[in-house]
């Protein structure tokens, strides 16, 4: 077919020949600027850091369709393999930082390699001191720089990377803060070991160090996430830890009580930003093989927490199916383990409010016999367990597009054969698309789909791709010489029009070679996306009849402009997703049940609780006691609604504390639908920019595994970059990092 000599003419092979690397990263260089560098090494053995290895440094700027070997630009250094390469946030994305892996006990310090042209040049500093971890850079200045050194020491950097200056001793973790501000947990005695987790200084320094606050003692871990500062205190050896939270850097905290958890228990924050965030916390008395807990979401000031969904599925790993749908604002999945044992897929389009089962696709059908037929998604649980290969993938740019594998039925499946399925709006109603497990990836803002299908043993040499959003697909013959499949790649933001695919093929010595295959589409679909291929979008529209409220979701209707499924065009890099937003009136759906108040069975009207004495409760804020008079209801966070219901909510002084430095707030804790619990949650979070890994599938003999009832189950990191290894797969569209990815737990 004419497009098939199109694509060949468009498509390019690279074979690294002679390099005998076991381990591959690769990283996207700025934004638009089609450079691509890859890293090579091999891997070493446990004593490398007195013998060293060798690693080869390649480079492209046509977006993968050639690689030039530029390891001469580092000196032909060894580069270490678990720091990778480190690409600045943002719009610096043409910063670049690469690690040397020197012998620890012949020289003082690393060496680094630091790039302000994508690769194009490189510039080596001897370090005062050796790396213990990657380099972190500051949120919106580049040029700051903080590390942590192999002793246990701070250092940071104004002027990136050139030199270097101590901020203190001991230090167990750190983490940017808002501004200038930069946070960091030290030990008392300037050094730090296992056992010494809990007797830790919480400082913070808004000068670069020249001068600490100490903000609290006796910590064991602290985060930040959004706007919130966490951290745990253990203020008795014998008692568990009690959390602390901050909204304003430190200078003020406060303290949450939970109900009483045993050290087998652990919170993890799900998802946070400035407006909420979304916690889970362990079931209570929950034994080796139940792994579940309750999900909760907080007011827009990080205090109250109420029940969002109960029975939350964490698997044996502690990590959680809970899924941002980024397409569509307000949309989050996630699995949840029903009494009877089978994990069910559920999904909430108003950010944890009310939760519901995903439709059945009308294009799939059910077993005779079943007599609840749903969508269930496979999550994280089924990717740690090699039964789906990569997660949901959706993208901001792309409105409405959702691809996931799933089975239909009663429960999530157990088949090793999961089907992909697609939404085009945002997860309301659902079509099976392919047959069998993919690796998928969004390309031209949605405008165009590619997939290659998993053959666990056999090798790859064919892409399908789509323009309908996985209505119709076709397939393209990439190579004559299949290879086996590590990994499929495209620019981050899905502004691209080409991918590569990434593998190995075996020589004729026996040792395997790398490949990368690059498919550039721009040359098939050469014409640019007009008005006529455009629709407007109601968003969340599910009442037709009723056009006030039909689309409104968190007071909000939002109407998109999005291309046709039936239009073949190009929306191009300069594509700008544009959308009116109209605010709705309030109704009580835009209004959680407070404190002592719970949501009636059938109706939208929260209600008193029997036995809630009275309708205030009292509460410190800002080192002043409030009582509160309540009306039984509290706005959802995020919510825009305007006018309409609006239930009266008033606060009066009623005293003062002697150290507003520590604010106490009280756990509530209510029975029933409105279930409030003030909590804080200690999150430690490590986005490394620029870099996602494919690591080889293997089974974990030793791990604490959960006996579910999949139906019939066999048990068995916004980044701009993909590392394989021989044997393994995975895809990327540059944000296998999720958003709603488990931080740090605390136990």
């Amino acid at each position: 077919p004419t497009e098939h000599r199109i694509l060949d003419d468009n498509t390019q092979e690279t074979g690294f020949n002679g390099d005998d690397g076991s381990h591959v990263i690769l990283t996207w260089v700025g934004d638009g600027t089609g450079v691509i560098l890859v890293l090579s090494t091999i891997s070493a053995p446990l004593d490398s850091y007195l013998a060293g290895g060798s690693s080869r440094l390649y480079r492209s700027t046509d977006y993968g369709k050639s690689f030039h070997d530029i390891s001469h630009r580092i000196n032909h250094t060894f580069i270490k393999e678990e720091l990778g390469i480190s690409v600045g946030p943002g719009s610096s994305e043409k910063l670049v930082i690469l690690t040397a892996d020197i012998p620890i006990v012949d020289n003082p310090g690393g060496i680094i390699f630091t790039s302000t042209d994508a690769g194009a040049t490189f510039k080596s500093t001897q370090l005062p001191f050796h790396l213990d971890q990657s380099i972190t850079y500051h949120f919106f200045n580049p040029d700051y720089l903080v590390a942590l050194s192999i002793d246990d020491s701070l250092w940071l950097s104004l002027d990136f990377g050139a030199r270097w200056t101590k901020v203190h001793e001991g230090v167990h973790s750190f983490s940017w803060g808002a501004g200038t501000n930069l946070f960091f947990s030290c030990s008392r005695v300037d050094a730090v070991e296992a056992e010494e987790r809990g007797d830790l200084v919480l400082k913070r320094t808004k000068d670069f160090g020249k001068t600490f606050t100490i903000i609290h003692e006796d910590v064991f871990s602290f985060g930040y996430i959004g706007a919130f500062l966490f951290f745990s205190v253990m203020e008795d050896p014998r008692s568990p830890r009690v959390m602390y939270f901050s909204s304003d850097q430190g200078e003020t905290f406060s303290q949450a009580l939970l109900p009483s958890a045993s050290t087998e228990q652990f919170y993890s924050i799900l998802d946070g930003d400035e407006d909420m965030l979304f916690m889970h916390v362990d079931n209570p008395g929950g034994t080796a093989h139940t792994f579940f807990g309750t999900m909760y979401t907080s007011d827009d000031r990080g205090i109250l927490f109420s029940k969002s969904l109960e029975r939350h599925l964490f698997d044996g790993h502690r990590k959680s199916d809970f899924t941002n749908i980024t397409s569509l604002r307000g949309a989050y999945l996630t699995n949840k383990l029903d009494i009877d044992g089978r994990i069910r897929s559920v999904i909430s389009f108003n950010r944890g409010g009310t939760w519901r089962p995903l439709k059945k696709p009308q294009n799939v059908n059910c077993a005779g016999n079943v007599k609840q037929c749903n969508l269930h998604i496979h999550g994280e649980h089924s990717r740690r367990n090699q039964i789906v290969p990569m997660l949901a993938l959706s993208e901001p740019t792309a409105i409405g597009l959702v691809i996931a594998h799933g089975s239909v039925g009663d429960s999530l499946s157990s088949s090793q054969h999961p089907d992909v399925f697609v939404s085009s709006d945002g997860g309301y109603n659902w079509r099976g698309t392919l047959r069998g497990p993919h690796h998928y990836s969004i390309l031209d803002s949605g405008g165009l789909i590619v997939a290659v299908e998993v053959h666990r043993e056999g090798q790859v040499k064919t892409i399908k791709f789509s323009t309908d959003e996985g209505q119709c697909w076709k397939s393209y013959n990439f190579t004559e010489q299949p290879f086996f499949f590590a990994g499929l790649a495209s620019e981050p933001g899905t502004k691209a029009m080409n991918v590569s695919v990434w593998g190995f093929r075996p020589e004729e010595d026996g040792q395997p070679m790398w490949v990368a295959v690059t498919i550039d589409f721009q040359s098939l679909i050469t014409r640019e996306c007009n008005k006529k291929d455009y629709e407007e979008w109601l968003a969340h529209s599910t009442d037709k009849r009723n056009s006030e409220r039909n689309g409104c979701v968190l007071g909000m209707k939002e109407t998109y402009r999005r291309l046709k499924k039936q239009s073949v065009c190009r929306n191009g890099r300069n594509f700008v997703v544009t959308k009116k937003q109209i605010p709705c009136p309030c109704t009580r759906e835009d209004y959680l049940c407070d404190y002592g108040y719970y949501r009636h069975v059938n109706t939208s009207e929260c209600v008193r609780q029997p036995n809630t004495p009275n309708k205030t409760f009292e509460m410190c804020l800002n080192g002043e006691e409030d009582e509160l008079l309540t009306a039984g209801y509290r706005k959802v966070p995020s919510d825009k609604c305007q006018g309409g219901f609006t239930p009266q909510v008033k606060s009066t002084s009623v005293g003062h504390f002697d150290t507003p430095k520590e604010r106490l707030v009280l756990t509530l804790v209510s029975v029933g639908a409105a279930v409030v619990v003030l909590v804080a949650i200690v999150s430690s979070v490590l986005v490394v920019k620029g870099r996602v890994t494919f690591y080889p599938l293997s089974d974990c003999g030793f791990c604490r595994m959960p006996a579910y009832r999949f139906s019939n189950l066999r048990i068995q990191d916004d980044n701009n970059s993909i590392a394989a290894e021989f044997g393994s797969a995975a895809s990327s569209n540059g944000t296998a990092y999720q958003h709603d990815s488990d931080v740090d737990l605390l136990e």
